[in-house]
């Protein structure tokens, strides 16, 4: 809770500083009133949360919570863009030769000004900032503190990994309930997303997976293929689309997340992370290591 709340306090201060760094940007598809530069704002104030309590409050580094940059942290982001990306790519397919959906316009920018492939690079650069935000702060701290904040004899570390992946889970849901278009059944295909995002950081201890996964999925579902996002569009496509068809299979105006095919995609995906986990280990296993306390803080305690 500390750590959302400096989180938000940062936020704060940015979005006030916002309009003082060009008037002249166009205005955020995230937030009403402030520039194209509030992502980065958004994802500064994750980062120096994390870094300031984590250093002051939890005593670990900020690679502690899944972000160790070696080279097979880059090559699991890189499976979890193409798992995203072959999974949305899916769902149109199913969706196009059902005839739910049919292709309208192509390369078509949406900001006043700007050309195709700038407003294509900066909607990948918003899916980016935005992902890593994320998962920062929905997987790699909040599933880390839970899960040892919830060792304990009766759960033991695999029991609270799990409480703690089905607890951000269902809060990672929650928070979308807001958005245009949400329904219950939206929110409940966003809860089971998060489940995929956790399942990808407890069984690889990294973020990377779930963070490229992340950023290729909301940019293939909306970039590539002209799909809303969590009830939004944001800005270029390449193609533009006519939604039809049931939106209990669609998503309808909010998108895949919120229909069966969405669901299905990320049911999918977590059988293709243990699979994966399993033919690099040998065996799929909760990161226990996730809910062990830390040594650092434990022994200052006991200096104190």
């Amino acid at each position: 809770m500390i750590q959302f709340a400096v989180m938000m306090l940062f936020t704060v201060v940015f979005a006030f500083l916002d309009p003082f760094f060009n008037e002249s940007l166009p205005e955020s598809t995230i937030a009403q009133g402030d520039t194209i530069l509030f992502p980065l704002w958004l994802l500064l104030s994750a980062l120096l949360a994390v870094l300031l309590v984590g250093r002051y409050i939890d005593r670990r580094r900020i690679a502690d919570f899944g972000l160790h940059f070696s080279s097979s942290w880059w090559g699991h982001l890189g499976l979890g863009a193409v798992l995203a990306a072959c999974l949305m790519t899916g769902i149109f397919l199913i969706e196009q030769a059902t005839g739910w959906v049919s292709i309208t316009e192509t390369c078509v920018a949406k900001i006043d000004g700007w050309t195709f492939p700038a407003s294509i690079a900066l909607a990948l650069a918003t899916f980016a900032l935005a992902a890593i935000t994320e998962e920062l702060v929905a997987r790699g701290y909040q599933i880390k503190n839970l899960a040892e904040g919830l060792n304990s004899r009766s759960l033991g570390p695999k029991g609270a990994i799990v409480l703690a992946v089905l607890c951000t889970s269902a809060l990672f849901g929650l928070l979308h309930a807001v958005n245009p278009s949400a329904t219950t059944i939206s929110t409940s295909g966003l809860a089971l997303a998060g489940i995929f995002y956790g399942v990808a950081y407890v069984l690889t201890g990294e973020l990377a997976l779930p963070i490229g996964f992340h950023i290729a999925w909301n940019f293939f579902e909306n970039s590539v293929f002209g799909f809303p996002v969590s009830g939004e569009h944001f800005g270029a496509s390449f193609i533009c689309i006519q939604q039809g068809g049931s939106e209990i299979w669609t998503g309808g105006p909010f998108g895949p997340e919120a229909g069966l095919l969405g669901i299905g995609a990320h049911l999918v995906g977590i059988l293709a992370v243990a699979a994966w986990v399993r033919l690099r280990q040998g065996r799929v296993v909760l990161l226990v290591e996730l809910a062990e306390p830390n040594l650092q803080k434990q022994d200052l305690s006991l200096i104190a």
